[in-house]
Protein backbone atom coordinates (compact mmCIF):
# COMPACT_ATOMS: atom_id res chain seq x y z
CA UNK A 1 0.00 0.00 0.00
CA UNK A 2 1.25 3.49 -0.84
CA UNK A 3 0.22 7.06 0.78
CA UNK A 4 -0.35 9.30 -2.40
CA UNK A 5 -0.75 13.00 -2.09
CA UNK A 6 -2.45 14.00 -5.23
CA UNK A 7 -2.30 17.57 -5.90
CA UNK A 8 -5.38 18.27 -8.87
CA UNK A 9 -4.61 21.21 -11.27
CA UNK A 10 -7.33 23.20 -12.65
CA UNK A 11 -7.93 21.85 -16.18
CA UNK A 12 -11.01 20.17 -17.44
CA UNK A 13 -9.16 16.56 -17.04
CA UNK A 14 -9.20 17.35 -13.61
CA UNK A 15 -12.74 14.51 -13.46
CA UNK A 16 -10.46 12.08 -14.13
CA UNK A 17 -8.91 12.76 -10.73
CA UNK A 18 -11.98 10.94 -9.16
CA UNK A 19 -11.47 7.79 -11.24
CA UNK A 20 -7.45 8.00 -10.00
CA UNK A 21 -8.62 7.85 -6.48
CA UNK A 22 -11.39 5.25 -6.98
CA UNK A 23 -9.00 3.14 -8.91
CA UNK A 24 -5.90 3.91 -6.06
CA UNK A 25 -8.33 3.16 -3.03
CA UNK A 26 -9.85 -0.21 -4.71
CA UNK A 27 -5.86 -1.18 -5.17
CA UNK A 28 -5.56 -0.22 -0.96
CA UNK A 29 -3.39 2.64 -1.46
CA UNK A 30 -4.31 5.55 0.49
CA UNK A 31 -4.85 8.94 -1.07
CA UNK A 32 -4.72 12.50 0.16
CA UNK A 33 -6.58 15.22 -2.36
CA UNK A 34 -5.60 18.35 -2.83
CA UNK A 35 -7.46 21.07 -5.19
CA UNK A 36 -6.02 24.28 -6.52
CA UNK A 37 -8.47 26.95 -6.43
CA UNK A 38 -9.05 26.26 -10.30
CA UNK A 39 -9.43 22.45 -9.66
CA UNK A 40 -12.41 23.50 -7.84
CA UNK A 41 -14.29 24.62 -10.47
CA UNK A 42 -14.52 21.11 -12.11
CA UNK A 43 -14.27 18.88 -9.42
CA UNK A 44 -15.48 19.50 -5.51
CA UNK A 45 -13.65 18.83 -2.23
CA UNK A 46 -17.15 16.85 -0.92
CA UNK A 47 -17.09 14.25 -4.18
CA UNK A 48 -13.21 13.22 -3.81
CA UNK A 49 -13.23 13.32 0.18
CA UNK A 50 -15.96 10.67 -0.33
CA UNK A 51 -13.94 8.37 -2.69
CA UNK A 52 -10.84 8.71 -0.65
CA UNK A 53 -12.67 8.95 2.25
CA UNK A 54 -9.72 11.49 3.08
CA UNK A 55 -10.05 15.00 4.13
CA UNK A 56 -9.34 16.87 1.17
CA UNK A 57 -7.03 20.58 1.53
CA UNK A 58 -7.72 23.58 -0.73
CA UNK A 59 -6.23 26.54 0.89
CA UNK A 60 -2.79 27.36 2.29
CA UNK A 61 -4.60 29.93 5.15
CA UNK A 62 -6.63 27.42 7.25
CA UNK A 63 -5.65 28.79 10.41
CA UNK A 64 -6.03 25.31 12.33
CA UNK A 65 -3.91 23.26 9.66
CA UNK A 66 -1.30 25.98 9.26
CA UNK A 67 -0.52 26.28 13.02
CA UNK A 68 0.28 23.20 13.41
CA UNK A 69 2.51 23.52 9.92
CA UNK A 70 -0.15 21.14 7.81
CA UNK A 71 1.62 21.77 4.80
CA UNK A 72 4.86 20.73 5.76
CA UNK A 73 3.34 18.04 7.65
CA UNK A 74 1.36 16.87 4.47
CA UNK A 75 4.56 17.09 2.11
CA UNK A 76 6.61 14.80 4.18
CA UNK A 77 4.14 12.36 5.24
CA UNK A 78 3.14 10.36 2.04
CA UNK A 79 5.15 8.16 0.37
CA UNK A 80 4.66 9.76 -3.45
CA UNK A 81 3.32 13.23 -4.54
CA UNK A 82 1.29 12.80 -7.74
CA UNK A 83 0.17 15.90 -9.80
CA UNK A 84 -2.77 15.10 -11.95
CA UNK A 85 -3.99 16.83 -13.93
CA UNK A 86 -0.22 19.04 -14.35
CA UNK A 87 -1.67 22.38 -15.96
CA UNK A 88 0.98 24.35 -17.96
CA UNK A 89 0.35 27.17 -15.39
CA UNK A 90 1.19 24.57 -12.67
CA UNK A 91 4.07 23.01 -14.34
CA UNK A 92 5.88 26.59 -14.84
CA UNK A 93 5.11 27.70 -11.45
CA UNK A 94 7.30 24.10 -10.52
CA UNK A 95 9.70 24.80 -12.76
CA UNK A 96 10.17 28.41 -11.47
CA UNK A 97 10.18 27.06 -7.82
CA UNK A 98 7.46 29.72 -7.14
CA UNK A 99 4.96 28.96 -3.88
CA UNK A 100 1.72 30.98 -4.56
CA UNK A 101 -0.81 28.13 -2.79
CA UNK A 102 -1.18 24.92 -1.10
CA UNK A 103 -0.42 23.21 -4.34
CA UNK A 104 3.00 24.64 -4.97
CA UNK A 105 4.07 25.39 -1.63
CA UNK A 106 3.45 21.48 -0.74
CA UNK A 107 5.54 20.53 -4.13
CA UNK A 108 8.53 23.11 -3.08
CA UNK A 109 8.25 21.87 0.78
CA UNK A 110 8.45 17.68 0.42
CA UNK A 111 11.41 15.48 0.24
CA UNK A 112 9.83 12.72 -1.41
CA UNK A 113 9.26 11.79 -4.79
CA UNK A 114 7.24 13.62 -7.64
CA UNK A 115 5.50 12.24 -10.32
CA UNK A 116 3.26 14.94 -13.04
CA UNK A 117 0.80 14.11 -15.16
CA UNK A 118 0.16 16.79 -18.04
CA UNK A 119 -2.77 17.49 -19.41
CA UNK A 120 -3.55 20.84 -21.93
CA UNK A 121 -4.43 21.77 -25.10
CA UNK A 122 -1.66 20.40 -28.15
CA UNK A 123 -0.28 23.62 -29.05
CA UNK A 124 0.38 24.34 -25.23
CA UNK A 125 2.20 21.20 -24.69
CA UNK A 126 4.28 22.00 -27.57
CA UNK A 127 5.20 25.70 -26.79
CA UNK A 128 8.72 26.16 -26.16
CA UNK A 129 7.81 27.59 -23.07
CA UNK A 130 6.31 24.28 -21.76
CA UNK A 131 8.84 22.51 -23.48
CA UNK A 132 11.55 23.89 -21.29
CA UNK A 133 9.72 24.02 -17.84
CA UNK A 134 9.30 20.03 -18.62
CA UNK A 135 12.70 19.49 -19.35
CA UNK A 136 13.69 21.74 -16.26
CA UNK A 137 11.69 19.37 -14.07
CA UNK A 138 13.21 16.22 -15.60
CA UNK A 139 16.88 18.33 -14.56
CA UNK A 140 14.90 18.73 -10.96
CA UNK A 141 14.06 14.40 -10.46
CA UNK A 142 10.60 14.86 -11.59
CA UNK A 143 8.94 12.03 -13.37
CA UNK A 144 7.15 12.87 -16.02
CA UNK A 145 4.21 10.80 -17.45
CA UNK A 146 3.49 12.17 -21.52
CA UNK A 147 0.48 12.73 -22.05
CA UNK A 148 -1.42 10.86 -24.69
CA UNK A 149 -2.21 11.65 -28.43
CA UNK A 150 -6.17 12.46 -29.77
CA UNK A 151 -9.01 14.31 -29.74
CA UNK A 152 -9.51 16.89 -26.48
CA UNK A 153 -12.31 18.17 -25.09
CA UNK A 154 -11.45 21.88 -26.89
CA UNK A 155 -11.93 20.17 -30.33
CA UNK A 156 -8.20 19.67 -31.20
CA UNK A 157 -5.95 16.46 -32.12
CA UNK A 158 -2.77 15.62 -31.15
CA UNK A 159 -0.78 15.10 -27.54
CA UNK A 160 -2.12 16.58 -24.76
CA UNK A 161 -4.29 13.99 -23.36
CA UNK A 162 -4.34 12.78 -19.90
CA UNK A 163 -3.46 9.26 -19.89
CA UNK A 164 -5.89 6.73 -18.24
CA UNK A 165 -6.18 6.89 -14.74
CA UNK A 166 -5.02 2.86 -14.54
CA UNK A 167 -1.98 3.70 -16.76
CA UNK A 168 -0.73 6.68 -14.22
CA UNK A 169 -1.38 4.93 -11.06
CA UNK A 170 0.76 2.06 -12.59
CA UNK A 171 3.46 4.41 -13.76
CA UNK A 172 4.17 5.55 -9.97
CA UNK A 173 7.37 4.35 -8.29
CA UNK A 174 6.26 2.37 -6.21
CA UNK A 175 3.16 0.87 -4.83
CA UNK A 176 4.48 -1.02 -1.62
CA UNK A 177 3.40 -0.48 2.22
CA UNK A 178 6.06 2.07 2.51
CA UNK A 179 8.67 3.63 0.02
CA UNK A 180 11.52 1.26 -1.40
CA UNK A 181 14.58 1.39 0.25
CA UNK A 182 17.20 3.25 -0.43
CA UNK A 183 19.65 1.45 -2.92
CA UNK A 184 21.97 -1.74 -0.61
CA UNK A 185 20.28 -0.01 2.22
CA UNK A 186 18.08 -3.09 3.23
CA UNK A 187 15.71 -5.57 1.00
CA UNK A 188 16.59 -8.86 0.01
CA UNK A 189 18.80 -7.79 -2.76
CA UNK A 190 20.84 -5.22 -0.26
CA UNK A 191 24.56 -4.58 -1.17
CA UNK A 192 23.65 -6.25 -5.14
CA UNK A 193 24.37 -4.21 -8.24
CA UNK A 194 21.53 -5.28 -10.73
CA UNK A 195 22.12 -4.04 -14.44
CA UNK A 196 18.77 -3.90 -16.46
CA UNK A 197 18.66 -3.15 -20.43
CA UNK A 198 15.62 -2.04 -21.98
CA UNK A 199 13.91 -0.97 -24.61
CA UNK A 200 14.85 -1.07 -28.32
CA UNK A 201 17.68 -0.10 -30.21
CA UNK A 202 17.30 2.74 -33.35
CA UNK A 203 19.90 2.40 -36.23
CA UNK A 204 20.36 5.36 -38.08
CA UNK A 205 19.70 5.10 -41.87
CA UNK A 206 20.19 8.98 -42.34
CA UNK A 207 19.42 12.04 -40.49
CA UNK A 208 15.51 11.23 -40.28
CA UNK A 209 15.46 7.53 -40.74
CA UNK A 210 15.98 4.83 -38.39
CA UNK A 211 15.72 1.22 -38.25
CA UNK A 212 13.46 0.28 -34.93
CA UNK A 213 11.16 -1.78 -33.38
CA UNK A 214 7.72 -2.09 -31.45
CA UNK A 215 9.84 -2.80 -28.05
CA UNK A 216 8.05 -0.11 -25.49
CA UNK A 217 10.89 -0.96 -22.92
CA UNK A 218 7.49 -1.60 -19.97
CA UNK A 219 9.03 -4.53 -19.19
CA UNK A 220 12.63 -3.88 -18.30
CA UNK A 221 11.56 -0.59 -16.31
CA UNK A 222 9.19 -2.56 -14.09
CA UNK A 223 12.02 -5.17 -13.57
CA UNK A 224 14.38 -2.28 -12.80
CA UNK A 225 11.58 -0.65 -10.09
CA UNK A 226 10.81 -4.18 -8.60
CA UNK A 227 15.14 -4.75 -8.44
CA UNK A 228 14.99 -0.74 -6.32
CA UNK A 229 12.47 -1.55 -4.19
CA UNK A 230 14.24 -5.22 -3.24
CA UNK A 231 17.29 -2.96 -2.02
CA UNK A 232 19.25 -3.85 -4.81
CA UNK A 233 21.24 -0.65 -6.54
CA UNK A 234 20.03 -0.71 -10.10
CA UNK A 235 21.54 0.51 -13.56
CA UNK A 236 18.69 1.25 -16.30
CA UNK A 237 20.26 0.89 -19.41
CA UNK A 238 16.81 2.52 -21.25
CA UNK A 239 16.68 2.29 -25.46
CA UNK A 240 14.36 5.65 -26.90
CA UNK A 241 11.60 5.17 -24.94
CA UNK A 242 9.28 7.85 -23.13
CA UNK A 243 8.89 6.16 -19.99
CA UNK A 244 9.56 7.39 -16.28
CA UNK A 245 12.49 6.65 -14.39
CA UNK A 246 11.83 4.20 -11.46
CA UNK A 247 12.65 5.66 -8.12
CA UNK A 248 15.89 5.02 -6.59
CA UNK A 249 17.19 3.68 -10.17
CA UNK A 250 20.12 5.35 -12.14
CA UNK A 251 19.16 5.54 -15.88
CA UNK A 252 21.45 5.53 -18.68
CA UNK A 253 20.09 6.70 -22.10
CA UNK A 254 21.22 5.45 -25.32
CA UNK A 255 19.92 5.10 -29.18
CA UNK A 256 22.34 2.66 -30.88
CA UNK A 257 22.93 -0.91 -30.25
CA UNK A 258 26.73 -0.27 -30.23
CA UNK A 259 25.95 2.65 -27.39
CA UNK A 260 23.78 0.23 -25.29
CA UNK A 261 26.80 -2.17 -25.35
CA UNK A 262 29.29 0.65 -24.19
CA UNK A 263 27.10 1.71 -21.02
CA UNK A 264 26.60 -2.09 -20.48
CA UNK A 265 30.15 -2.43 -20.10
CA UNK A 266 30.89 0.56 -18.46
CA UNK A 267 28.15 -0.60 -15.71
CA UNK A 268 30.26 -3.25 -15.10
CA UNK A 269 30.64 -5.36 -12.55
CA UNK A 270 27.07 -6.38 -11.75
CA UNK A 271 25.83 -9.61 -9.63
CA UNK A 272 22.56 -9.57 -11.48
CA UNK A 273 21.95 -8.83 -15.02
CA UNK A 274 18.64 -8.72 -16.94
CA UNK A 275 19.28 -8.15 -20.97
CA UNK A 276 15.52 -7.09 -21.34
CA UNK A 277 16.22 -4.70 -24.51
CA UNK A 278 14.96 -5.25 -28.00
CA UNK A 279 19.01 -4.76 -29.68
CA UNK A 280 18.56 -4.26 -33.17
CA UNK A 281 20.92 -7.37 -34.73
CA UNK A 282 21.74 -5.39 -37.80
CA UNK A 283 22.71 -1.75 -38.56
CA UNK A 284 23.68 0.06 -41.81
CA UNK A 285 26.21 2.24 -42.91
CA UNK A 286 24.08 5.91 -42.25
CA UNK A 287 23.88 8.34 -45.16
CA UNK A 288 24.84 11.92 -44.00
CA UNK A 289 22.19 13.45 -45.74
CA UNK A 290 18.51 12.41 -46.51
CA UNK A 291 17.51 9.98 -48.59
CA UNK A 292 15.32 11.18 -51.49
CA UNK A 293 12.47 9.34 -52.63
CA UNK A 294 13.22 10.61 -56.37
CA UNK A 295 16.38 8.54 -56.34
CA UNK A 296 14.83 5.12 -55.96
CA UNK A 297 15.23 2.43 -53.18
CA UNK A 298 18.10 2.81 -51.48
CA UNK A 299 20.76 -0.29 -51.38
CA UNK A 300 21.47 -0.26 -47.45
CA UNK A 301 24.73 -1.92 -46.44
CA UNK A 302 23.84 -3.75 -43.47
CA UNK A 303 26.58 -5.05 -40.67
CA UNK A 304 25.86 -7.07 -37.57
CA UNK A 305 25.43 -4.91 -34.24
CA UNK A 306 27.29 -6.82 -31.15
CA UNK A 307 25.82 -9.27 -29.60
CA UNK A 308 25.32 -7.85 -25.88
CA UNK A 309 23.94 -10.96 -23.96
CA UNK A 310 26.99 -13.36 -25.35
CA UNK A 311 29.58 -10.79 -24.90
CA UNK A 312 28.70 -10.58 -21.30
CA UNK A 313 28.21 -14.26 -20.78
CA UNK A 314 31.68 -15.05 -22.38
CA UNK A 315 33.67 -12.21 -20.38
CA UNK A 316 35.54 -13.15 -17.19
CA UNK A 317 34.01 -10.77 -15.10
CA UNK A 318 30.32 -12.13 -16.30
CA UNK A 319 27.53 -11.07 -14.08
CA UNK A 320 26.76 -13.73 -11.39
CA UNK A 321 23.04 -14.42 -12.75
CA UNK A 322 22.76 -13.59 -16.58
CA UNK A 323 19.20 -13.46 -17.62
CA UNK A 324 18.57 -13.03 -21.22
CA UNK A 325 14.76 -12.17 -22.75
CA UNK A 326 13.58 -13.83 -25.75
CA UNK A 327 10.92 -12.57 -27.74
CA UNK A 328 9.73 -15.42 -30.20
CA UNK A 329 6.77 -15.66 -32.57
CA UNK A 330 7.15 -19.36 -33.43
CA UNK A 331 8.84 -22.39 -31.53
CA UNK A 332 9.29 -20.63 -28.23
CA UNK A 333 10.20 -22.85 -26.29
CA UNK A 334 13.21 -24.54 -28.69
CA UNK A 335 14.13 -20.91 -29.38
CA UNK A 336 14.66 -20.16 -26.36
CA UNK A 337 16.45 -23.10 -24.99
CA UNK A 338 18.89 -22.90 -28.16
CA UNK A 339 19.56 -18.92 -27.22
CA UNK A 340 20.63 -20.28 -23.63
CA UNK A 341 23.09 -22.26 -24.77
CA UNK A 342 24.64 -20.15 -27.83
CA UNK A 343 24.43 -17.11 -25.43
CA UNK A 344 25.80 -18.70 -22.46
CA UNK A 345 23.20 -17.20 -19.97
CA UNK A 346 21.99 -19.34 -16.78
CA UNK A 347 18.42 -18.25 -17.67
CA UNK A 348 16.28 -17.37 -21.31
CA UNK A 349 13.02 -15.69 -20.35
CA UNK A 350 10.88 -16.14 -23.16
CA UNK A 351 7.64 -14.94 -24.59
CA UNK A 352 5.29 -15.23 -27.60
CA UNK A 353 5.03 -11.32 -29.32
CA UNK A 354 2.92 -13.30 -32.18
CA UNK A 355 -0.17 -11.68 -30.68
CA UNK A 356 -0.32 -7.58 -28.89
CA UNK A 357 2.05 -8.06 -26.57
CA UNK A 358 4.27 -5.34 -27.52
CA UNK A 359 3.68 -2.15 -25.87
CA UNK A 360 0.96 -4.03 -23.96
CA UNK A 361 0.70 -4.12 -20.11
CA UNK A 362 0.29 -7.66 -19.76
CA UNK A 363 2.81 -10.91 -20.85
CA UNK A 364 3.20 -14.68 -20.65
CA UNK A 365 6.64 -15.96 -20.17
CA UNK A 366 8.40 -19.29 -19.51
CA UNK A 367 11.81 -19.02 -17.69
CA UNK A 368 13.97 -21.51 -19.44
CA UNK A 369 16.98 -22.84 -17.51
CA UNK A 370 19.10 -25.75 -18.06
CA UNK A 371 17.43 -27.84 -15.16
CA UNK A 372 13.71 -27.20 -17.45
CA UNK A 373 10.95 -24.60 -18.30
CA UNK A 374 8.79 -22.64 -16.33
CA UNK A 375 5.36 -21.73 -17.56
CA UNK A 376 4.92 -18.40 -15.52
CA UNK A 377 1.27 -17.77 -17.03
CA UNK A 378 -0.67 -14.45 -18.07
CA UNK A 379 0.09 -12.11 -15.98
CA UNK A 380 1.47 -8.13 -15.92
CA UNK A 381 4.62 -6.66 -16.93
CA UNK A 382 4.81 -5.61 -13.02
CA UNK A 383 3.77 -8.63 -11.47
CA UNK A 384 6.39 -10.06 -14.19
CA UNK A 385 8.80 -8.22 -12.95
CA UNK A 386 8.28 -8.87 -9.26
CA UNK A 387 7.99 -12.47 -9.81
CA UNK A 388 11.47 -12.38 -11.01
CA UNK A 389 12.99 -10.55 -8.29
CA UNK A 390 10.89 -12.77 -5.79
CA UNK A 391 12.79 -15.80 -7.41
CA UNK A 392 15.78 -14.24 -7.57
CA UNK A 393 16.08 -13.18 -4.16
Amino acid sequence: MARILLIIGGGIAAYKAAELVRHARKAGHEVTPVLTEGAQHFVTPMSLAALAESPVYTSLWDLKDEVEMGHIELSRAADHVLVCPATADLIAKMAAGLATDLATTLLLATDKPVTIAPAMNVKMWEHPATQRNIAQLKADGVSVIDPDEGPMACGEYGPGRLPDPEAILAALPHTGETAPPLAGSEGPLAGKHVLVTAGPTHEPIDPVRVLANRSSGKQGFAIAAAAARAGARVTLVAGPVSLPTPFGVTRVDVMTAVQMRDAVIAALPADIAFMVAAVADWRVAASASKLKKGDGPPELQFEANPDILRELGERPDRPGLLIGFAAETDDVIANATAKLERKKADWIVANDVSGDVMGSDHNRVHIVTRDGVTDMGAMTKAQVAQMLIDRIS
